[in-house]
């Protein structure tokens, strides 16, 4: 563990703001792409998974005031990090909008209700 190496914060929030602004402009490039855009979801939830389970997990605390210290700054700073994947139902419910809207553009969908 290295508990006595700091980040120099300044050049570690520059690289952040780099990923960041990468994922941003990889996500404009592939604005209308699904194919693309699923790709760089699963891209970002492989780094996610690999930071976590190599470095970070290498980089845990291995006495109970480090692990204080963790456990406040995690809930200081917004709680776990998390990737979350849309749910199948939302997406079927965003498809079945979509359906919706092409129907009515096409006068195929009916006042009446369906039985």
């Amino acid at each position: 563990m290295n508990q006595g190496i700091k980040v120099d914060s300044e050049i570690f929030n520059s690289r952040l703001q780099e990923i960041a602004t990468a994922v941003h402009n990889a996500t404009e490039d592939c604005q209308g792409d699904v194919i693309a855009l699923l790709a760089l979801l699963r891209q970002l939830e492989y780094l996610h998974r690999e930071i976590r389970d190599n470095a970070f997990q290498n980089s845990l605390p291995n006495n109970r005031q480090a692990l204080y210290a963790l456990l406040k700054d995690i809930e200081a700073e917004g709680g776990w990090p998390y990737i979350e994947r849309m749910k199948l139902q939302k997406f079927l419910v965003n498809l079945m909008t979509d359906n919706h809207g092409e129907n009515t553009e096409n006068g195929l969908v009916s006042d009446r209700p369906s039985s």
